[in-house]
């Protein structure tokens, strides 16, 4: 098959949906070589190395100039012209038109957050999103949904079909599974100068990812538990309202906001994980919450949310909490410290539960997608 995806986040960002694109196609490459796989992109960066790949680009002046126009809709010329059997739109929108070109499409569906906060977003924002998901749902001859809760709010709030869904589950990179000694991790301390035991929060600092239910557990555990945080994320609005709420309870000395102090590394990020007492992540909500998955496969205990798709990601090696409670924030947190045989069996569960999501086992259930969208129905 000739295989194509939509690769802008694969050279454009650095987390998130960026790494999803990068994991997945790296592990089809790699896992299902027979085929031929194709990147197109608005532009072309370092953030990704392509390899062999072949990379489609907007050759036209007028498409070089308005790139996202050809992204979302003029690329189809494109897709015809190389003779693709599947286009796969990686992030939530598949081309306008496609369903006339003859090419079976598949979109990955990650979230429908926008449409359960819609106040926590740009209004114009929502419309554009919403336009490009609803399309993408009724259009494309596959939608992957990256876990039970992305496609239950799939079928909720676009009414799309159950059985025109495939949950396929995201992996994450596989750097996170090598176990780094003792001595990197303490050099990695020296390096950003970190204290000897530190909780870790990971993900952009907004509101529906709490870290102010974070620090309110944390100002509840003044005088037992100082144990610092380490943010790596960066935000506005909401920072600066975290920020005035340490000020005014003595805490800021007990926050170090790694991203203003230094640029981490890719590369350094399993050993940012390795060395934390555990990984705080009691968000609203989300589609999946890679960082779990990223801190299972580091050996690190998890502590996030009650519901949402928390349970999924966690499995039974995580401990939940009541993310609006902040004394139940504190309560988890108490517990990791204070109790040496449940991060022992924290640990063991996590490394097992996140064999459900290795790459090899993404890669298999993706190609799965494509090869029943490309054979032929039975007479």
């Amino acid at each position: 098959m000739k295989i194509g995806f939509d690769a802008k986040r694969a050279f454009q960002n650095n987390t998130g949906l960026g790494n999803y694109s990068r994991t997945l196609i790296n592990s089809l490459v790699t896992g299902f070589p027979g085929h031929e796989y194709y990147l197109f992109a608005p532009k072309q960066t370092d953030m990704f190395k392509a390899g062999n790949l072949p990379v489609v680009l907007p050759e036209k002046a007028l498409h070089r100039l308005f790139r996202s126009a050809w992204r979302s809709r003029y690329i189809v010329e494109a897709l015809q012209q190389h003779h693709l059997d599947i286009y796969h739109g990686l992030s939530h929108e598949i081309p306008f038109g496609i369903h006339h070109t003859g090419v079976r499409s598949v979109v990955t569906m990650h979230d429908l957050i926008f449409e359960r906060y819609p106040s926590q977003y740009n209004p114009i924002d929502v419309i554009t999103y919403r336009r490009k998901a609803k399309y993408a749902c009724l259009y494309a001859d596959r939608v992957v949904a990256i876990s039970e809760q992305t496609k239950q709010d799939l079928i909720f709030y676009y009414k799309t079909p159950a059985d025109k869904i495939t949950v396929v589950y995201q992996s994450c990179d596989p750097a996170f599974a090598v176990t780094h000694d003792a001595a990197s991790i303490a050099a990695l301390r020296t390096r950003y100068q970190l204290p000897a035991q530190y909780f870790l929060y990971v993900g952009s600092v907004i509101e529906r990812k709490n870290l102010l239910g974070i620090v309110t557990a944390m100002h509840t555990l003044k005088g037992d538990i100082d144990i610092p945080l380490v943010v790596l994320g960066s935000g506005n609005g909401y920072k600066k309202k975290v920020k005035a709420y340490l000020e005014a309870n003595g805490l800021t000395n007990r926050v170090i906001w790694l991203n203003e102090q230094a640029r981490l590394d890719n590369s350094e990020l399993p050993l940012l994980y390795q060395g934390a007492v555990a990984l705080l992540y009691p968000s609203l909500f989300e589609g999946f919450g890679i960082p779990i998955l990223e801190a299972l496969w580091s050996h690190t205990p998890v502590i996030t949310s009650q519901g949402s798709c928390f349970g999924e990601t966690g499995g039974n090696a995580a401990l939940y909490v009541d993310p609006l409670e902040p004394l139940s924030i504190a309560a988890a947190m108490r517990r990791v410290v204070n109790e040496p045989a449940l991060v022992d069996e924290m640990k063991q569960k996590g490394r097992i539960h996140a064999q459900a999501f290795t790459s090899e086992k993404c890669a298999a259930d993706m190609m799965h997608v494509y090869l029943s969208l490309n054979t032929p129905p039975s007479k």
